[in-house]
């Protein structure tokens, strides 16, 4: 069990870094939200030309928990553009 933990994480973490240097490539500032005061909240803030977007990070065929949809919904609702990507 632990192993798959870990090896999940490690392929979450492999397409963020990909996601990373595919948007830093098209010129945004990449803020990877390692620590937050809110739980849920997207693993990606993406900034540029004074706009910020946020990208929550997951594995294919993974859906967001509750609280992550809730998360991604407050941000919509308060203008910001907030997705998932898988790749």
């Amino acid at each position: 069990m632990i192993m798959n933990i870990v090896g999940n994480m490690n392929l979450e973490s492999k397409i963020q870094n990909k996601i990373i240097k595919r948007y830093k490539a098209m010129g945004y500032l990449v803020v990877k939200i390692s620590l937050c005061n809110l739980n849920g909240f997207p693993d990606l803030m993406l900034l540029k030309d004074g706009k910020a977007s946020f990208v929550e990070v997951k594995r294919p065929g993974q859906q967001p928990r509750p609280l992550q949809e809730y998360r991604l919904k407050e941000l919509r609702d308060a203008g910001f553009d907030a997705f998932v990507l898988t790749e």
